[in-house]
C-alpha cells in the first residue's frame, strides 16, 4: 500500500469554539460508517462501556454514507468517528476539508477478506474472479457485441459449474464491500474475458477527457473504459441489493440453500455453524490466507478520527485508545476473536500512536 502524507492542520483553535458552544452538551461518542467494521467497533464499544459506563452510540450507515456524515462539518450535529472498509477517497477528503474538517487520523485496523458464502445445506462452489465477473455483470460480450448477461444459471458459465439459478445477494453502492468488489472482483475479472483483453490491447497508450466537478483531466483510456463498463451490476432480479446490514444476507442465506452472498469475512467467521465460504481460485478465506495474500478478494479496513473533537466530547481518548489496544486489535485480542486479522507487531505500534495522538500521518491512500 503506497502511502500519501497530508499535513496536519492545527485545531486547538476549532476546538475550543467548540467547546464554548453551548449546544455541544453531547456526552455520547456518536460513530457512523461501514458495515463490515460496524462488528468490531461494536465490540470496542461493549468493553469501553463496561469500563466507563457509557455507551458510545453505533450507526451503520455504509462507508460512502459515513464519510457524507463524517465529513458534513465540526460540531455535536456530526459523527466524531467513521468505519471504513476502503481507504477514504480523494473526493472524499475534499468534501471534508471544504467543511472544515482538515484535522483527520486514519487508523489502519488489520484486514478482512471480501467472502462469498452460502449454506452449509448448499453445493460446494470453486469459483475464479472471471466467473463471478460472468455472473454478476450487466452486461457481456456476445459475438463481439455487449449484450444483456445471458447466464441464468452457474452452469451457463461454466458445466463444471453448479446447474442452478444465480441469486447473489450483495451490498448497495454507498457500501465500501461494493467499491472493494468492483475493483477487485468485477474490474480483475472482466481483464480475463477474451473480448476486454483485446479492448485493453486496443486502448494502450491513450488518453481519454473525463469532465468531474467541471474540471477537465486526461485519464489513461482503458480505466476509464473497465470502470464504466465492467462495474456495473446486472438488475434482472439475478443480483440482490440487501442494504447496509449484513445480518439480512446471512438470514436469507440461511433461508436459500441455492443464494451466495457477499459480504465481510467477520459475518462468515460468526456464522460458521449454518454458511461455509465458496473457494475463489481454490483458496478459501480464513487468517492466514487474507493475510499472506493468497485469497485473492482481501482489503483493509480503518477508521477516521475528527481530531477536532477529542477534547470536546467526553471519553472519546479513552475509546480510541481501547480500539488500539492489545486487548483489542493485538494478536490474542477479542477482535480477533470476532475474524479480524491483525497487523504486525511493528505496524500495531505505529498506528497506536498515530491513534492515540493524532499526529504525524494522518491517512493512507490506495
Amino acid at each position: 500500500m503506497k502511502t500519501k502524507l497530508f499535513a496536519l492542520a492545527a485545531a486547538g483553535a476549532v476546538a475550543g469554539a467548540i467547546a464554548t458552544t453551548p449546544a455541544l452538551a453531547r456526552d455520547q461518542i456518536r460513530i457512523v460508517g461501514s458495515s463490515t467494521v460496524y462488528p468490531y467497533t461494536q465490540a470496542v464499544a461493549e468493553e469501553y462501556a463496561k469500563k466507563s459506563g457509557k455507551a458510545p452510540v453505533l450507526e451503520s450507515t455504509g462507508t460512502g454514507g459515513g464519510m457524507k456524515l463524517f465529513c458534513g462539518g465540526i460540531g455535536e450535529a456530526f459523527p466524531d468517528i467513521t468505519g471504513a472498509s476502503r481507504a477514504m477517497k480523494q473526493s472524499e477528503w475534499e468534501l471534508c476539508t471544504k467543511n472544515g474538517v482538515t484535522d483527520v487520523s486514519e487508523v489502519l485496523i488489520g484486514y478482512d477478506g471480501l467472502s462469498v458464502a452460502l449454506s452449509r445445506k448448499g453445493q460446494d462452489f470453486d469459483l475464479t474472479k472471471a466467473q463471478l465477473y460472468q455472473a454478476l455483470a450487466s452486461k457481456l460480450p456476445v459475438d463481439g457485441k455487449l449484450v444483456d448477461n445471458p447466464n441464468k444459471t452457474w452452469s451457463d458459465i461454466n458445466k463444471a459449474l453448479p446447474n442452478v439459478p444465480i441469486l447473489i445477494y450483495g451490498p448497495p453502492p454507498s457500501s465500501g464491500t461494493r467499491d472493494a468488489f468492483n475493483e477487485l472482483v468485477m474490474e480483475k475479472g472482466c481483464e480475463k474475458v477474451a473480448f476486454f483483453e483485446a479492448k485493453k490491447k486496443e486502448l494502450k497508450g491513450t488518453k481519454v477527457e473525463v469532465v468531474s466537478k467541471g474540471k477537465k483531466k486526461m485519464k489513461d483510456a482503458w480505466k476509464v473504459y473497465r470502470k464504466e463498463t465492467c462495474r456495473p451490476m446486472r438488475q434482472d432480479g439475478l443480483f440482490v441489493e440487501a442494504g447496509e446490514n449484513d445480518n439480512l444476507i446471512v438470514q436469507r442465506l440461511e433461508a436459500d440453500p441455492k443464494a451466495l452472498g457477499i459480504f465481510g469475512y467477520s459475518f462468515l467467521f460468526e456464522n460458521q455453524d449454518s454458511l461455509k465460504a465458496a473457494k475463489i481460485a481454490g483458496v478459501v478465506p480464513g487468517g492466514g490466507t487474507i493475510k499472506d495474500g493468497s485469497y485473492g478478494i482481501s482489503r483493509p479496513l480503518f477508521f477516521y478520527i475528527k481530531n477536532a473533537h477529542r477534547k470536546v466530547i467526553d471519553g472519546m481518548n479513552d475509546f480510541i485508545a481501547e480500539y488500539v489496544s492489545e486487548g483489542s486489535f493485538g494478536l490474542d485480542g477479542y477482535l480477533v476473536d470476532r475474524g479480524l486479522v491483525t497487523l504486525s507487531d511493528e505496524d500495531r505500534e505505529k498506528i497506536r500512536n498515530v491513534a492515540v495522538t493524532g499526529e504525524g500521518q494522518t491517512r493512507y491512500t490506495n
